[in-house]
């Protein structure tokens, strides 16, 4: 990764990146720095009450963050044979997790991505990041990289250049619990 150094710093030093997802540009940031999560919910005009997505490189990435053992063998094998993809599990959270990622819920949002960029940074960033759309609250998420540096350059440390995978709409989210889908 070319600007690698550049995105490390961003992430270590609080600040929210912006970055290329499956189907959508999203912003993320270090989710154990609670001053770079409520930055970036900040910036997106967020509720904190709405919780936020984890998107990590693998599964392993995920445990310090989720209850592994609170979710039944039937529906892990589903939420890991998802994975990596385009599939977002509303995941039992660990005790610890902060309530600022999890909006005060006992669930966390997850997903192990299948995008090159993403799987990246995660990786050389050694953890998950959050993964939210790159737009205002209410506003339609962002896939044009000119919109995306027009909005939010002059908001984030840094803006990760790379393409868009070819989803074309947001994640899917299920319940690993009960399996319902809510988007």
């Amino acid at each position: 990764m070319v600007e690698q150094e550049t995105l490390l710093e961003a992430l270590q030093q609080g600040g929210v990146i912006a970055y290329p997802t499956e189907a959508v540009f999203g912003l993320g940031c270090d989710p154990d720095n609670e001053k770079a999560v409520k930055s970036l919910l900040e910036i997106k005009k967020r509720p904190i009450e709405k919780g936020l997505i984890l998107i990590a490189e693998n599964y392993s990435q995920l445990l310090p963050y989720i209850d592994d053992k609170a979710i039944p063998m039937d529906r892990r094998t589903q939420i890991v044979s998802s994975w990596p993809g385009h599939v977002t599990w509303i995941l039992p959270s660990h005790p610890t997790t902060p309530g600022w990622l999890t909006g005060n819920r006992p669930t966390i949002a997850c997903r192990v991505t299948a995008h090159p960029v993403v799987r990246e940074i995660c990786q050389h960033f050694g953890k998950p990041i959050v993964s939210t759309s790159a737009n205002l609250s209410g506003e339609p998420e962002i896939k044009d990289p000119v919109e995306l540096e027009r909005i939010f350059q002059p908001l984030v440390s840094h803006i990760v250049k790379g393409p868009l995978g070819s989803a074309q709409q947001p994640s899917q989210i299920f319940d690993a619990l009960t399996g319902k889908k809510y988007r």
